[in-house]
């Protein structure tokens, strides 16, 4: 089959569906992000993108922090809401129930609820049309002891992460691979030596 070209779009799929934290624990504030990803893994560094008018964009850029909130899909409905709504009208996390928990390394609060929170510092904004983009050092990272096994191995997959897909959330599926399986060599079959024949006795 052939395709049909579209005209350039944001339609990238599947993305995270994160609930940003930012402000204080006493005055905390949030918004849903979907344009965020990892930019360095030495130094650790990741974005979020934010359009100037969203309420948490001004608190973001004065504090110079933000926390990256790793819902389970057990909070879709409040993950979703803190995305249309604005909090310049409301107090949408005491609305939809979501507590505000210091974070180890900033001043920016994390929300609980969270399986896994990204504390962020920020360190450039580059304006990039409808969205500036928020340029941060990793500086901690806080983790549900439930998603480590007795090796402290983390388990993703006991998170019940979910993404969002054009316009759509998905819970995670079943596993089919994991980072660099591709390239695994093939275990070879142990090949069992036969003995050796019995050499015959002189008469």
């Amino acid at each position: 089959m052939g395709k049909i070209v579209w005209k350039g779009g944001t339609l990238l799929s599947p993305v995270p569906a994160v609930l940003v934290s930012c402000g204080s624990v006493e005055k905390p504030s949030a918004l849903t992000i979907a344009w965020t990803g990892i930019i360095s893994s030495d130094p650790p560094r990741m974005y979020i993108s934010v359009r100037p008018e969203r309420n948490s964009y001004e608190i973001i850029k004065q504090s110079g922090e933000f926390a990256v909130n790793m819902m389970p899909s057990g909070f879709v409905k409040q993950v979703d809401y803190c995305g249309i709504k604005s909090g310049k009208n409301e107090d949408k996390l005491a609305k939809k129930k979501l507590t505000a928990l210091p974070c180890d390394k900033i001043s920016a609060p994390q929300i609980a609820g969270s399986r896994i929170t990204l504390e962020c510092k920020v360190f450039d904004i580059i304006p990039q049309g409808s969205h500036d983009m928020f340029l941060a050092d990793i500086l901690a990272v806080d983790i549900d002891e439930e998603l480590l096994d007795e090796k402290g191995r983390l388990c993703v997959e006991k998170a019940n992460l979910f993404a969002y897909a054009h316009g759509t959330y998905f819970t995670l599926g079943k596993k089919i691979g994991s980072f660099g399986f591709s390239c695994k060599a093939k275990r070879g079959k142990v090949v069992k030596r036969k003995n050796s024949p019995k050499k015959s006795k002189k008469k």
